[in-house]
């Protein structure tokens, strides 16, 4: 394993997400809710920070590795499927949309492991549709986190339609990889 800073920042994400799940479920009265919000919606917003971060340094830096290339996505759909089952056991998202982007992310990990055992990894390398996904995500989550009112803008509104967006770029997204590696997949499995 190795101890650079990229991967330093990742196991500082991944060390996040207790801390994070653990604020909404402090006995009643320690927090006032609306600190529990912020303090989640900027935990979150800096996890989401360092998976940016830690990519651009690992390249600058000229500190990749393979670690670091597995461990990365892996510290990101915790990060999301966390903040996702706490939103839903909150009553600030709906389970149909946290189940279609979880359930995509574990998808597409799954089928990108199979292609790079089939030697064809770069076939379902990430796309523009699934930036576009994690950009919606990671602007919806926070917002849902946040959930108390602001002047001209009705958060759970925009936080909701936000994550049904990103749900629904999620199975763009799933169903763009899955055309991509399916002449792959067929010749796999036979």
């Amino acid at each position: 394993m190795h101890w650079n800073i990229p991967n330093l920042l990742t196991w500082g994400r991944i060390a996040l997400i207790p801390v994070f799940v653990l604020l909404f479920y402090l006995p009643q009265g320690w927090l006032h809710p609306q600190v529990i919000n912020l303090w989640a919606t900027v935990i979150f917003t800096v996890a989401a920070i360092t998976d940016w971060l830690d990519g651009y340094l690992a390249r600058r830096l000229r500190q990749q590795s393979r670690f670091g290339a597995f461990l990365d996505p892996v510290a990101d759909k915790l990060m999301v499927a966390a903040a996702l089952i706490v939103l839903v056991d909150l009553g600030r998202a709906h389970a149909l949309a946290a189940l279609i982007i979880i359930g995509r992310e574990i998808t597409i990990s799954a089928l990108r492991e199979w292609m790079a055992e089939l030697g064809s990894r770069g076939s379902v390398a990430v796309a523009f549709i699934g930036k576009l996904k994690t950009t919606v995500q990671l602007i919806a989550i926070p917002v849902l986190l946040y959930w108390s009112p602001l002047p001209h803008f009705d958060t759970p509104f925009w936080g909701q339609a936000m994550l049904w967006l990103a749900a629904l770029l999620t199975i763009v997204s799933m169903v763009y990889y899955l055309r991509r590696a399916w002449p792959l997949l067929r010749e796999g499995m036979a």
